[in-house]
């Protein structure tokens, strides 16, 4: 009768005795099981892990219940042994951890924890690595951005991303499901985010598709093309003038914009965003708290390497080096671009007359089915690149002369 229970358990300040049953686990629909102020002892239950929906568990291990040991590895409890301790020293200090663990983050953990057993590695950040996974409560596919704690500024990259996704609310912009902040079993810290799964990927992949994923990957059309620059703009005009405090997002790049199942372009990884200065006027206004380099090589302004200020016409920046890399098809790291030549200048050559000698050639080569307009097809074809060229070439000469002006 058991599995038969739901919501929750109260079981607190019965003065209880003895061991947790091994049934607990067959609670299946619980969500909420308290078992504080007792005089409980013994192994945890490892059925508990089985009970999905389980949200919170309170134990009180330091006052009350505490010779409870072993378990699930997550609540970081002494290991069951039939000899005494040698000191008590580190034992208080594992009573000292429980209800921290237990308060703060194993009222998230547990339902990741279930999760993360099958997560199946997807890619590698510049912070972590981002796994594909599935919440057992619902079936819902998500990404999890593990972040390597080991590695310097990930700490401050998680909490720089959670507070800037907890102040944006964007349909251009990755979704945040929740997030994991606890201790492994190892007693290491776990930080982890949790978003909507985008079924195309990165807008990396869909350009630049490896060997093994060109049989999957069509290149993308001009519209295609056209509608994520729009997304991605979009998306930046609401970070820039749209939050109560604008955010720069400081990395924007082709392998930062996701794809969902309908072509949608969702711009994400906040890791290294910033809130400017609030302020009312647009001097002020463009200016932040944050000096130094941020950014991907090829995407950062040439002011962030001469340590001028994180500004909203940073983005932009990045914004006209992510359009010009739309139509061109070439990164603004390519090798032909070691020996002084960028992106900005192979396009700037070429107007207004050579575009079509620089634009991605799988531009060229597509028919939309419609072969018997081929007038009204080429000039379709020709004149969206040289408009697009036009304006990310502006948006680069801009503010390569507002650089060399300040």
């Amino acid at each position: 009768m058991l599995s038969s229970l739901s919501v929750s358990l109260s079981m607190s300040k019965n003065s209880l005795t003895g061991s947790l049953p091994s049934d607990v686990g067959d609670l299946v629909h619980l969500t909420e099981l308290d078992v504080s102020r007792n005089k409980l002892s013994g192994e945890i239950p490892r059925s508990l892990g089985s009970c999905i929906t389980l949200a919170r568990l309170h134990l009180e291990v330091v006052s009350q219940n505490d010779r409870l040991c072993g378990g699930i590895p997550k609540l970081l409890l002494p290991r069951c042994s039939s000899k005494k301790p040698r000191s008590s020293q580190g034992l208080l200090a594992l009573k000292v951890v429980v209800p921290l663990t237990c308060a703060i983050a194993f009222i998230i953990t547990l339902s990741c924890f279930t999760a993360l057993c099958s997560m199946v590695k997807k890619a590698r950040g510049s912070f972590g690595s981002v796994y594909k996974g599935v919440l057992s409560n619902d079936g819902t596919i998500v990404a999890v951005k593990v972040l390597n704690l080991q590695q310097e500024g990930a700490s401050k990259s998680f909490v720089d991303e959670c507070k800037a996704l907890r102040s944006s609310r964007h349909r251009n912009l990755l979704q945040i499901v929740t997030v994991c902040s606890s201790i492994d079993d190892q007693g290491n810290d776990f930080k982890s985010l949790v978003f909507e799964f985008m079924e195309n990927g990165n807008l990396d992949a869909w350009l630049y598709p490896r060997d093994e994923e060109k049989s999957r990957i069509t290149r993308l059309n001009i519209m295609e093309r056209l509608n994520i620059a729009i997304h991605v703009a979009s998306a930046l005009d609401y970070l820039h003038h749209r939050c109560e405090t604008p955010i720069v997002h400081c990395d924007l790049k082709q392998s930062n914009v996701l794809l969902d199942e309908d072509m949608v372009a969702h711009v994400g990884d906040f890791g290294l965003a910033r809130f400017l200065l609030e302020a009312s006027d647009n001097s002020s206004k463009n200016q932040t708290m944050s000096v130094g380099l941020k950014g991907s090589i090829g995407y950062i302004p040439p002011e962030y390497g001469m340590g001028g200020q994180v500004s909203i016409l940073g983005d932009i920046y990045s914004y006209g080096i992510l359009l010009l890399e739309l139509f061109i098809g070439k990164r603004p790291t390519d090798d032909m671009f070691k020996y002084g030549l960028s992106i900005h200048q192979l396009a700037a050559m070429a107007l207004p007359n050579h575009v079509m000698d620089i634009v991605d050639p799988s531009l060229l080569l597509e028919t939309d089915g419609e072969d018997d307009d081929d007038d009204r097809y080429d000039n379709d074809i020709q004149e969206k690149p040289i408009t697009r060229y036009h304006v990310g070439g502006q948006l680069q000469a801009r503010r390569l002369e507002e650089c060399f002006v300040q």
